[in-house]
Order: C-alpha cells, then sequence, then structure tokens
C-alpha cells in the first residue's frame, strides 16, 4: 500500500480503523528499530512507537500531512525519542540531587543525634560531680577562667582548683569513654 497518497490520508481522517491498523502492521517494527537507535531501551521504544500511534489516532482531523504518513511517522518518532532522552537525563540529574541531599540530610542528622546524645549524657556526668569538683569544672570549662582566677573567686588555693579540675576529667572520661568510643568509630567508618 502506498502510505503517501492522498486517498489513504483521507482514510485515515475518516476514521478507517482498517487503514490504521495496516498502517501500524507495516509500520510498528521499523519505527520501533529507529526509535531505539535513539533511546536504547527496547520497552521504552515500543512505548515511543504506540504513543505515536495513539497521538495520530486521537488527532488525524487536526493534522496536516505535508510529506508522506511514513515521513510524519518519522518526524514524529524523531521528536518523541529525543524528548524521552530529555525526560530521562532530567530524571537522572533529579535522582543523584535527591539522593545526594538525602544522604547529607542524613549523615547530618545522625550527628546531630549523637551530639545531642553526647551532650546529655555529658550534662549528666557533670551533674554528678562532687559539689566543688563540678563548680571548678563549670568555671574553667564553661566560663573560661584560669586556674588562678577560679582559686581567687572560690578562696582555695591554685594547687586545690587543679586537683580537683583533674579529678573532674577523670571522671568524666571514664563516664563518657564508652560512648565516645561508639561515636569515634561511627565517624571513623563514614568518612
Amino acid at each position: 500500500m502506498d502510505w503517501d497518497d492522498a486517498e489513504t490520508i483521507r482514510l485515515l481522517k475518516g476514521r478507517d480503523e482498517e487503514v490504521f491498523g495496516q498502517l501500524f502492521k507495516a509500520h510498528f517494527s521499523p519505527l520501533r528499530k529507529y526509535a531505539f537507535t535513539f533511546v536504547q531501551e527496547q520497552q521504552l521504544a515500543e512505548d515511543i512507537v504506540q504513543n505515536i500511534f495513539y497521538k495520530l489516532w486521537k488527532r488525524i482531523e487536526v493534522l496536516n500531512f505535508s510529506d508522506s504518513v511514513a515521513a510524519y511517522l518519522y518526524r514524529a518518532v524523531y521528536n518523541e525519542s529525543l524528548n524521552a532522552l530529555k525526560h530521562n537525563k532530567v530524571k537522572r540529574v533529579y535522582q543523584s540531587w535527591l539522593h545526594r541531599n538525602m544522604n547529607q540530610h542524613s549523615d547530618n542528622a545522625v550527628k546531630k543525634l549523637h551530639h545531642d546524645q553526647l551532650e546529655i549524657r555529658l550534662h549528666k556526668a557533670i551533674g554528678d560531680l562532687p559539689q566543688q569538683c563540678r563548680t571548678i569544672f563549670q568555671l574553667s570549662r564553661f566560663e573560661g577562667l584560669r586556674y588562678h582566677e577560679i582559686s581567687h573567686r572560690l578562696g582555695i588555693s591554685p594547687k586545690t582548683v587543679e586537683n580537683q579540675m583533674s579529678k573532674a576529667l577523670k571522671i568524666l572520661r571514664a563516664r563518657l569513654i564508652e560512648f565516645l568510643i561508639l561515636l569515634a568509630l561511627y565517624f571513623v567508618n563514614n568518612h
């Protein structure tokens, strides 16, 4: 059948299902192979060609065939294939961006969780220190005072401040060691 003659186009515009079926049978396989040369996926190539025939059937009344029906079909498959490639590229870029951001947010959430847990355990351990140890530790670490400033403020000797600070650090290390080891292992394994 000569697919570029005016009679075929007239019959298609008249919704002749038999002519449409013959057109589909004659062109489906070569059009699928043509689409495959662009998209390199059999299923996607088939989907493209089926979509072209679907659009042809839905819009046949408004289509103008400047060339042959075959030329129209090949041009449509070409354009649809390029659109599919653009769509797939956008999809890959988005998936890559999403993957990176999800990993980053996940890592940040885990880090924050570990930081929050450490802070809770640290405040609990500081709260459990003997009164004088806790006061000296807080003045040193949170207020930034030097040992001689602490001794002057509390009216005790600098040696007592040094001893109490040493005691506080030893107790805190013992209380937090298991958590710090787990935290260190996490950061070593994830970086």
